[in-house]
C-alpha cells in the first residue's frame, strides 16, 4: 500500500477548488440557502490554533450543509481597523494600512493551506475604504432618522498618548501601553441609541432557543431591566439642595446610613468651590478607569461633605452626604442611597468611614437591628427594624415604599435599565472616519453622500502622540456643504465595533452603489449557524442585534435578528513553562524538561490558552508541513467536545495522522466484493445516519467516535459487496472533515466531478430497526452470560435459552431454580 501524500494532495485539491470556485455562493440559486458563519478575524500576522479550531468546526458544517442539498454561504473577511495597527505604525515606522494588508495575505495564505471551504470571491476588509464608505452612509442613516446624538461624556484620556482608551486598555488605574495615570475627562462623543432598542434587545432573547444559556443570561444582565424608586431626598439646613437617587431595592430604605454623590455631581462641585479639600478628592477620584468593573472592583473611598439630608420617612433622622469615588455620574442620578448591611460596595464603604450598618432583612432567624460581619446580605427574608414594614417579603416591601412616595408625591416608580447608549468615538486614524462636517453657522452637517467615502489620508505621522487626523495640514479643512464657509472634518473615528456589527450583511450582498440589496440579504439572513468564542458574548453580539433593529426600524431590511444559531467554541490550550530565570518559554525552547539552549531544568506550568504573553502558542503552519491539513483538522475535531477546552498534543496529532493514514489504506486498497455482510451494512448506515445528527448539533467529537468504529469494522470485516460499498460510503461521510484525502480517493475511483460537490449518503431505515438485542443473563444477582435474540421474542423462548447457557448451567450445580425473572429485551435474573 501506498502512504497517502498528504502536501501533494493538500495543494493539489486546494488549486482544484480555487480554480473552480468551488465554494462560491449562488444568490440566484434554487437550493435552499443556509448561511454559516465563523466571527472573523483580526489580521495579527498569523492565525492560531483557536482560529484553526473555530474555522474548522465551521467548515464541517459548512461542507456537509452542501452535500445535504444546501446552497451555502460561508464567506471570510478580515475585522481590520483598530489600535494594533496604530501601534505597529508607532513602533515599526510604518503605515497601518501597509502593516494590516500584508498581514492579510499572510493569513489567507494560512487559511487557504487548511482547506477551508471559503467563498473568497465575498472576501473584504473593513479596512477597504469601498467597505467603511458603505458604513458612512448607513450611519448617516441613522443620523437622519434621530438614533445617532452628539454630548459631553466621561472618557478615559491618556494623557501621554492623548488619546481615549477603552476601559480594557486601564490596567491598575494606567493607559495600557504608555503606563501614565489615566484621567477622566469630558468630551463631546458621538452616541448610538441603542437604549432605544433596550426592551426589543431583552425580549429577543427569548426566541434565540438556538443560543447558548448561559450568553442569553450574559446579555439580560447586561441589558439589566430593573424595577425601582426614583425619589429626592430634602435637604438639612444649610444644605439647600435636594439629592435625586434611584434604587432597585427601596425595600431597605429604613437600612440607609448615607448618600454618596458623584465627583461631578453639581452637589460634589458646589462642595469643591473654596474648598481645598474636596477639589483634591475630587481630582484623585478623576484618576482612573470609568467602567463599572473598574469602579466595583477599587479601593471605596468618600469625603464628607459636612452636609445631611432628611429621611423621607423620619425628618428627624439625618444622613451624611458622601462625595464618593464608587459612584458615576453616568449610570442613574449619579448619586446612590447607601444601604451597608445589604449591598457589599456599601458596606465597605460604611466599615471604612465608621458609618452605621442597621440590619432591614431578616437572614433566617438573625434580626438584629444591628448588622456584624463584612460580607453584606442580599438573599431573601421578611423585612425587620423597618417601621410598617416589619413582617412584609421584599417585593411586596418594594411596592409599598413606591406607593407611599407617589402618593407623598417625593418618588415614583421607575423602571430602569443598567445599558447605556453606545459611545462610538474614538480619538484614533486608523478606523472609520465619522462622515460630519462642523460649520460655525450651521452646526453638525451630514458629508454629501456622492462625497462618500470620506477616505483617510495616507499621508499621516505617528511620529507625536495623539489623533493624526487632528493635526493632518489638509484633509480636516473643508467647505460647509450648507453655506460654502470653511469648516472642519470630524476628526473622532468609529468604534471598530461598529464595523463587525454588519459585516454579516455585506458578506450576503455587495452591490457596488449602496450597502446591500434589501431582498437578496433577506434570502439569507439571519445566519443560520454563528461560531464564535463566547469572549464576544456580550458587546460584539449585543451590538449587531442593535445594529440590525436599528436598521429594520428605518426600513432597510426586514430582519431583526441577525443569527438564528449560536455556538461559542472552547479555547485550544498548552502547556507553559518556564526558564530557570523566570523567563517564558514556547514549546519550541524545550526538550525533554530543559530549555534547549541552556541545558537548565524548566519549570512546568498549568495548562492555560494558548497566548503570545506565555509563550505557549503552537504555529499551524509547521504542523501542517508535517502531518498534513486532514490531520489538523481531525484533531481539532476529536476528543473534546466542541464547547470545551481543547489540550493541544504532540500525541494527539500524530494520533490523528495516523487515523489519516488508515483511511487512506481503506480507500487505496479498494477492490470489489461479492457477497453480503449484513452486520457491516447495519452499522454503515447507523453512522451515516449518527455522524449526520451530530454534525448538525456541531457534537463533533461524537461524530468522531462513530468514524472510528465503523472504520475498525471495515478493517476487521471479510470482502464483500457490503464491505466495497461501506468503503465508498465512508469516503463521503468523512469529506466534510478530511476533505482532500477524499478528493484524493474520489479521483482515484474514477468517480466524476468533486466529492465536495457530491450528495451524503442515502441512509435505509430498515438498517436503522434494531431486529437482535443483548439480553443479560444473571444468577442472583450477577452478570454470568449473554444472549443475542430476536428482538420481542417470547418470554417462554428466552427463559430456556438462558437456562441452557453453560455458565447458568454450571452455577446451578443441577438443582432447579426458585425463580426465573424475565425482563423482554433486556435481562434474565434467575434465583438459585
Amino acid at each position: 500500500m501506498s502512504r497517502f501524500n498528504a502536501l501533494k494532495a493538500d495543494a493539489h485539491w486546494q488549486g482544484v477548488w480555487d480554480d473552480r470556485k468551488t465554494f462560491a455562493a449562488r444568490d440566484d440559486s434554487a437550493k435552499p440557502k443556509s448561511y454559516v458563519l465563523e466571527m472573523f478575524p483580526y489580521p495579527s500576522g498569523k492565525i492560531h490554533m483557536g482560529h484553526v479550531r473555530n474555522y474548522t468546526m465551521g467548515d464541517v458544517l459548512a461542507r456537509f450543509r452542501r452535500m445535504r442539498g444546501f446552497e451555502v454561504l460561508h464567506p471570510m473577511g478580515w475585522d481590520a481597523f483598530g489600535m494594533p495597527a496604530e501601534n505597529a505604525a508607532m513602533e515599526r515606522k510604518v503605515h497601518p494600512g501597509a502593516w494590516t494588508y500584508d498581514n492579510i495575505a499572510a493569513m489567507k495564505a494560512q487559511l487557504k493551506r487548511l482547506g477551508f471551504a471559503l467563498d473568497w470571491t465575498r472576501e473584504f476588509a473593513t479596512c477597504d475604504p469601498e467597505y467603511y464608505g458603505h458604513e458612512q452612509a448607513l450611519f448617516l442613516d441613522l443620523y437622519a432618522s434621530g438614533l445617532v446624538y452628539r454630548r459631553d461624556s466621561a472618557v478615559n484620556w491618556d494623557p501621554v498618548d492623548m488619546t481615549v482608551l477603552a476601559n480594557e486598555q486601564v490596567i491598575d488605574g494606567r493607559g495600557w501601553r504608555s503606563g501614565a495615570l489615566v484621567e477622566k475627562r469630558k468630551l463631546n462623543q458621538w452616541f448610538l441609541k441603542i437604549t432605544q432598542f433596550a426592551d426589543e434587545l431583552l425580549g429577543g432573547l427569548g426566541a434565540l432557543e438556538a443560543w447558548p444559556d448561559k450568553v442569553r443570561l450574559m446579555q439580560e444582565n447586561w441589558i439589566g431591566k430593573s424595577v425601582g424608586l426614583q425619589f429626592r431626598f430634602k435637604p438639612v439646613a444649610p444644605f439647600d439642595s435636594e439629592i435625586e437617587v434611584y434604587s432597585t431595592r427601596p425595600d431597605t430604605i429604613f437600612g440607609a446610613s448615607f448618600v454618596a454623590v458623584a465627583a461631578d455631581h453639581p452637589v460634589a462641585q458646589a462642595r469643591a468651590a473654596g474648598d481645598a479639600e474636596a477639589t483634591a478628592f475630587i481630582k484623585r477620584c478623576k484618576a482612573g478607569g470609568t467602567s463599572a468593573a473598574e469602579v466595583e472592583t477599587a479601593e471605596k473611598l468618600g469625603f464628607d461633605t459636612g452636609w445631611r439630608v432628611a429621611h423621607p420617612f423620619d425628618a428627624d433622622r439625618e444622613l451624611p452626604v458622601y462625595i464618593a469615588n464608587f459612584v458615576l455620574m453616568d449610570y442613574g442620578t449619579g448619586a446612590v442611597m447607601g444601604v451597608p448591611a445589604h449591598d457589599q460596595r456599601d458596606l465597605d464603604f460604611a466599615r471604612k468611614y465608621a458609618l452605621p450598618v442597621p440590619r432591614v432583612v431578616a437572614d433566617g432567624d438573625k434580626t438584629d437591628p444591628v448588622f456584624e460581619g463584612d460580607e453584606a446580605y442580599t438573599g431573601p427574608g421578611a423585612l425587620v427594624n423597618s417601621a410598617f414594614l416589619d413582617g412584609m417579603d421584599v417585593e411586596a416591601a418594594k411596592a409599598e415604599v413606591i406607593t407611599r412616595a407617589e402618593a407623598g408625591e417625593w418618588g415614583r416608580g421607575t423602571t430602569v435599565w443598567r445599558l447605556r447608549d453606545w459611545g462610538v468615538s474614538r480619538q484614533r486614524y486608523w478606523g472609520t472616519p465619522i462622515p460630519i462636517i462642523h460649520c460655525d453657522d450651521c452646526g453638525a452637517v451630514p458629508v454629501p453622500r456622492d462625497q462618500l467615502p470620506v477616505k483617510l489620508p495616507e499621508d499621516v505621522s505617528f511620529d507625536i502622540p495623539g489623533n493624526p487626523l487632528d493635526r493632518h495640514p489638509t484633509w480636516r479643512h473643508v467647505d460647509c456643504p450648507t453655506c460654502g464657509k470653511p469648516a472642519r472634518r470630524e476628526t473622532d473615528t468609529l468604534d471598530t465595533f461598529v464595523d463587525s456589527s454588519w459585516y454579516f450583511i455585506r458578506f450576503a450582498s455587495q452591490p457596488a452603489d449602496k450597502p446591500f440589496d434589501k431582498a437578496t440579504v433577506e434570502q439569507w439572513l439571519p445566519v443560520q449557524q454563528y461560531i464564535g468564542g463566547v469572549e464576544h458574548a456580550i458587546l460584539h453580539l449585543l451590538y449587531a442585534r442593535f445594529w440590525t433593529r436599528a436598521l429594520s426600524h428605518i426600513g432597510l431590511i426586514d430582519v431583526k435578528e441577525p443569527f438564528a444559531g449560536l455556538f461559542t467554541q472552547g479555547m485550544v490550550t498548552h502547556e507553559t513553562y518556564k526558564s530557570s530565570d523566570g523567563r517564558w518559554l514556547s514549546p519550541d525552547d524545550v526538550r525533554d524538561g530543559k530549555e534547549i539552549s541552556t541545558g537548565d531544568p524548566i519549570t512546568l506550568g498549568r495548562v492555560e490558552k494558548m497566548s503570545k504573553s506565555k509563550k505557549n502558542t503552537v504555529d499551524p503552519g509547521p504542523i501542517v508541513d508535517q502531518y498534513g491539513a486532514d490531520a489538523v483538522r481531525w484533531f481539532m475535531l476529536s476528543d473534546s467536545p466542541p464547547e470545551r477546552d481543547l489540550q493541544w498534543s504532540e500525541a494527539g496529532i500524530e494520533g490523528a495522522w495516523r487515523f489519516v493514514q488508515r483511511l487512506w489504506r481503506l480507500f487505496d486498497g479498494l477492490t470489489e466484493g461479492t457477497g453480503e455482510d449484513v452486520a457491516l451494512r447495519r452499522r454503515l448506515h447507523k453512522t451515516i445516519a449518527g455522524v449526520a445528527d451530530d454534525v448538525e448539533a456541531l457534537a463533533f467529537n461524537k461524530s468522531v467516535a462513530k468514524l472510528y468504529e465503523l472504520v475498525g469494522a471495515i478493517e476487521k470485516a471479510q470482502p464483500s459487496a457490503d464491505r466495497t460499498a461501506a468503503i465508498r460510503a465512508l469516503a463521503r461521510i468523512v469529506a466534510p472533515m478530511c476533505p482532500h484525502i477524499a478528493e484524493e480517493a474520489w479521483a482515484a475511483w474514477g468517480q466524476t466531478g468533486l466529492i465536495a460537490d457530491a450528495p451524503w449518503p442515502d441512509v435505509d431505515p430498515a438498517m436503522l430497526v434494531e431486529d437482535e438485542v443483548t439480553i443479560a443473563i444473571q444468577v442472583n444477582g450477577k452478570l454470568r452470560d449473554t444472549l443475542v435474540m430476536a428482538k420481542g421474542a417470547p418470554k417462554d423462548t428466552v427463559e430456556a435459552a438462558a437456562l441452557a447457557s453453560d455458565n447458568v448451567i454450571r452455577m446451578l450445580e443441577g438443582k432447579t431454580p426458585k425463580k426465573v425473572i424475565v425482563v423482554p429485551d433486556r435481562l434474565v435474573n434467575i434465583v438459585a
